[in-house]
């Protein structure tokens, strides 16, 4: 079996180092981030198996964190690491995607424990996907279609070019189908999380995209939510 990896973002610099030493001797892969900034430009960098995750952490909190992982990542286990009485915090992070949680101060066996548990759980959600899902490199709504391998768009038959960035940005709004997504997270996911240019650049290249993929053709498929966002639906 593979060794699983294990991400640690925790600013208690003691806390981490047992945390990281114990799941190496149980023979995990570990890397650590001790601010909420590293930790989630580490979520993206490369896959991981589990992320451990301390709620409060300085540059964005534990949940800011969550809630941006989980606008584009929805398998990737997540374990919140809470203060004993922050009650509000596992609530919010269960309603934000946290697959568990473990409360300060804890036994290293319970939270191996809950580990292994999750693990198991997510070997069997991809066994199954992999055995009912035709892995393929082409993204389709209505008449639209992306083949990823190729980088090659196509409407009703009619060969589309974009710009690398155009071709990111429709990806993106692809792969989220019928979900309304703010600037924040186009900005975030399309343009990267250090990105500190203005926030109308999204607004001027969904008016790029329009003007390809939408004008040309009888049927819209972006969509502007009037104080909100930009969803693509069939």
């Amino acid at each position: 079996m593979a060794q699983a990896r294990i991400l640690i973002i925790e600013d208690d610099i003691k806390i981490s180092r047992v945390m990281k030493l114990e799941l190496e001797y149980e023979g995990y892969f570990t890397e650590s981030a001790a601010t909420g900034l590293r930790g989630l430009i580490a979520c993206t960098e490369q896959p991981w198996d589990l992320i451990l995750l301390d709620v409060m952490l300085p540059e964005l909190s534990g949940l800011e964190v969550l809630r941006r992982l989980r606008a584009n990542d929805n398998m990737t286990p997540v374990i919140l690491l809470t203060a004993r009485d922050s009650i509000h915090d596992k609530v919010s992070g269960l309603d934000l995607g946290a697959n568990d949680y473990v409360t300060k101060p804890f036994q290293i066996e319970e939270l191996l424990a809950r580990i292994r548990a999750l693990l198991r759980m997510r070997l069997q959600l991809v066994t199954d996907y992999t055995a009912n899902n035709e892995v393929t490199d082409k993204i389709q709504v209505a008449d639209l279609s992306v083949n990823e391998k190729s980088r090659q768009v196509v409407r009703g038959g009619v060969a589309i070019e974009l710009t690398p960035r155009e071709y990111d940005l429709l990806v993106f709004l692809m792969r989220h189908t019928n979900q309304v997504l703010n600037r924040e997270q186009l900005l975030t996911n399309v343009w990267g999380y250090d990105y500190l240019g203005d926030t109308n650049v999204v607004d001027v290249y969904i008016r790029y995209l329009r003007k390809k993929v939408d004008h040309p053709f009888p049927a819209p498929l972006l969509h502007t939510v009037r104080g909100v966002g930009y969803v693509l639906r069939e």
